[in-house]
């Protein structure tokens, strides 16, 4: 024990771990771009894909309409929709909630909400196998009788609340993303629209500029600027976007752009107005985050760095005490 003390003492030894962990972080900060998924080419292909959904749908319909005949709906055969089929999960959990919330997480179309009910049907009876499992052959923490039920139900409830969860944190980072950007976007539109530039016009440059620092707000702008294309009434897709994101500083940019849609008013004040607001909330957020960090901060710097204080301190003085002892 003595000998180790001593050799980690060492300077050398400490100057050889410093160096270790100087370079292992200097590679791993060299190589995590490479590892960096281009998520804003990949969003925007979606985007380009669900124009295309909209467009198609809007020939669709203008062809119904002339024939007199329904939509023609795509009859998917995946195993999760066979799944939700025999079971009748749609009418059973399929809410007008969920489909927002699916929405709000950047998840659209039939397939990721067919995996959210297929996975709410699963999920519970894994969540009853694994915990019967680990509590009967593993270690049952010395329970018994009812207590074990308990234990092997609670993993069956907390299986059926997983997908739930799972998306409400897609939810909010997706809000996040776009809470940060908003600002900088509010001010690239309203340089666009006095440069002369159209709604449409100003949200597709917008979209553009903006993915570098938000592929979220990218993604929604650019299916706004879609769903204006191929919508009979603008008012619906700007009413779309501030379901989307959820953010009541969005639905606030959504109603004047609707009034300015609607009386023909300048929009020139009122987005100025708005980024100035938001702008002023994000700072204000900063700052509430870090008043929190000294608080945070004193339950690691009593776990990890006193104790580490207290041995470099006493450290020497109990190495002479026991040397002069022995």
């Amino acid at each position: 024990m003595y000998e180790l003390i001593q050799q980690a003492m060492d300077p050398q030894f400490i100057v050889i771990v410093l160096t270790a962990v100087a370079a292992f972080a200097t590679v791993l900060t060299l190589t995590m771009p490479l590892f960096a998924n281009d998520k804003l080419n990949s969003r925007m292909k979606y985007v380009s894909d669900e124009r295309e959904k909209l467009k198609i749908q809007r020939l669709q319909e203008m062809a119904a309409e002339n024939v007199n005949k329904g939509n023609i709906r795509h009859q998917s055969k995946s195993g999760t929709e066979r799944i939700v089929k025999m079971f009748n999960l749609r009418k059973a959990l399929e809410t007008e909630d969920l489909a927002l919330k699916m929405k709000m997480a950047g998840l659209r179309g039939p397939a990721p909400l067919m995996t959210f009910l297929a996975a709410r049907c699963l999920l519970p009876v894994v969540g009853l196998v694994v915990a019967g499992f680990y509590i009967n052959f593993v270690n049952d923490f010395g329970l018994q009788g009812m207590l074990k039920y308990c234990v092997i139900m609670g993993g069956g409830y907390l299986g059926f609340y997983l997908p739930n969860i799972f998306i409400s944190n897609l939810i909010q980072k997706r809000q996040d993303s776009i809470r940060q950007a908003f600002p900088d976007a509010l001010d690239l539109l309203l340089i666009c629209v006095q440069a002369g530039m159209s709604i449409e016009a100003a949200f597709r440059k917008v979209a553009i500029e903006i993915g570098n620092q938000s592929a979220e707000l990218a993604e929604e702008l650019t299916l706004t600027t879609a769903e204006m294309s191929y919508l009979q009434n603008r008012r619906q897709a700007f009413e779309n976007l501030g379901l989307r994101t959820g953010l009541p500083g969005v639905r606030a940019v959504v109603t004047s752009l609707i009034q300015a849609e609607k009386y023909g008013t300048p929009l020139g004040t009122a987005l100025r107005a708005m980024a100035e607001e938001f702008r002023d909330e994000r700072m204000n957020e900063a700052e509430k985050k870090a008043a929190a960090l000294p608080p945070k901060l004193t339950v690691p710097m009593i776990v990890f760095f006193l104790p580490v204080l207290f041995a470099v301190i006493l450290g020497p003085a109990i190495i002479k005490v026991t040397e002069t002892s022995f």
